[in-house]
């Protein structure tokens, strides 16, 4: 400081009296202690010649640099101690951070989900469209002109578009000469003069020709809306099996339904139903208790036995119903089990039992086929393997299957609400090939489908939902 003032003193007296602008200076220098300069104007020296350091104005511009920099890195999180930014406002800059990127993630998935559906309803325009285009190009035929009542229709010179048979019921007797009662529609019956009637008619809507054979088997041609009965109780009831016996033995008749709800470790009760009003209302008539517990959704009812696959196991039982107890018991060979070859929907369903017109079922996978679905025909006495088939299609990817007269389906999807069935195979010839028959999921989770030759009908377990459908059949 004395050094200072000294240099100040010498200053001044170069200046002379008459210089009385001498300015006193303080700043912090760059370790942040204060110091004082004093400034003396040359009395000769019109500009300086720059020097190495700046001067103090240069010095003081560099230190407030510095200190803004140190605040700029504390406001970032570059330095976390300090009197600028306490750790309350470092928690609160963090959480502010993490929210933000939680919104974003939110963000980003309802972008997602709305591209899917902006999708979902492009393809279907496209089809409305090609639908549209379609109905279009169809041929639109001429009506046939109409023929007084007086007229037989037989000397008139009409002829009937289509099968004659199919509108025989609509015009029966109507070539007799002279029998006009045989119309007896009222819009008919005229009076006065024949040479002009204004006629009304009504346009109903005759069904084609069946190809069903009623009396016989015949190949899938299509299959019924889903029809509801009641929604399980409880979530046990989210996966099951329900089941008539086509081949009923008494005590118990062919109405009787039975139910199990297979959610659970060990899925041992069995529920009966007097019909199916006793089963919509809810109310068994009888509840059994099988000896050994039952895996997945693939038993069956055949001749009063259920027959079902053993947990954790490839065995096979009969379970009669009559004496309450284990009738049989066998292995089913090389089969798969415990989740090895399930369907797509997973559950455990390795194993599945069915009837048909023809006998007991069982659809499964082995090591051997890598997979493919096998089906072969049982001894519904014993469960002896009578004879198997390979299939071409992989279990895993399918929904589920079933047989008719036969022939084994397969169904695409059990979440879909409008899949198919994709794929048919004939025991008769050893063939298959893909199919696609409009199939509903109506609840979106179908996890058992079995066909019962006594009803021609599907029952099905949709979700909580035990459901059926119609099926048609064709000739043989």
């Amino acid at each position: 400081m004395w050094l200072l003032l000294n240099v100040c003193v010498f200053c001044l007296l170069q200046c002379g009296e008459g210089q009385d602008r001498a300015t006193l200076w303080r700043g912090n220098d760059r370790s942040g202690h204060c110091q004082y300069t004093f400034t003396v104007p040359s009395p000769s020296e019109t500009s300086c010649p720059p020097t190495a350091s700046g001067g103090p104005e240069m010095e003081g511009l560099k230190t407030r640099l510095s200190l803004l920099e140190v605040l700029v890195a504390r406001l970032t999180g570059g330095e976390t101690k300090g009197p600028g930014l306490g750790a309350g406002s470092q928690a609160g800059l963090q959480e502010a951070l993490t929210q933000a990127m939680g919104e974003r993630s939110l963000l980003q998935g309802e972008k997602e989900h709305l591209e899917r559906d902006v999708e979902g309803l492009q393809r279907r325009v496209e089809e409305m469209r090609r639908e549209t285009e379609r109905l279009k190009s169809r041929p639109c035929y001429p009506q046939p002109p109409l023929v007084p009542p007086s007229v037989p229709l037989q000397d008139s010179g009409l002829r009937l578009a289509g099968d004659a048979g199919v509108l025989s019921h609509l015009v029966s007797s109507a070539g007799r000469q002279g029998d006009t009662g045989s119309l007896r529609d009222p819009s008919w019956q005229y009076g006065g003069n024949a040479g002009f009637q204004e006629l009304k008619a009504e346009v109903t809507e005759v069904p084609a020709p069946s190809t069903e054979d009623s009396t016989g088997c015949g190949e899938l041609i299509s299959i019924g809306e889903p029809v509801s009965h009641r929604k399980a109780d409880s979530i046990a009831g989210k996966y099951g099996v329900w089941m008539q016996d086509p081949e009923a033995v008494a005590p118990y008749g062919g109405k009787m339904v039975w139910r199990i709800d297979t959610v659970g470790s060990e899925v041992r009760q069995l529920f009966g139903y007097e019909d199916m009003d006793q089963l919509s209302k809810g109310y068994p008539s009888k509840v059994l208790l099988l000896p050994e517990p039952v895996e997945s959704t693939g038993a069956t009812l055949y001749r009063g036995s259920l027959y079902y696959q053993r947990r954790r196991s490839r065995t096979l039982l009969r379970y009669d119903l009559v004496s309450e107890s284990i009738a049989a018991r066998r292995d089913l060979p090389h089969a798969g089990f415990h989740g090895q070859f399930p369907y797509s929907w997973g559950g455990y369903t390795d194993v599945d039992l069915g009837v048909d017109e023809q006998g007991l079922w069982a659809i499964y996978s082995t090591n051997k086929a890598k997979g493919a679905i096998v089906v072969s025909q049982l001894d519904p006495h014993n469960l002896a393997v009578k004879r198997s088939w390979e299939t071409s299609i992989r279990k895993n990817s399918v929904a589920n299957a079933f047989v008719i007269c036969g022939r084994l389906y397969t169904v695409a999807s059990y979440t879909a609400p409008n899949t198919t069935i994709n794929f048919m195979f004939d025991t008769a010839t050893g063939q298959g090939k893909e199919v696609a028959l409009p199939f509903r999921n109506k609840y979106r989770y179908n996890s058992m489908v079995d066909y019962n030759p006594a009803q021609r009908k599907l029952h099905a377990w949709d979700n909580f939902h035990i459901v059926s459908y119609n099926v048609r059949l064709g000739h043989q």
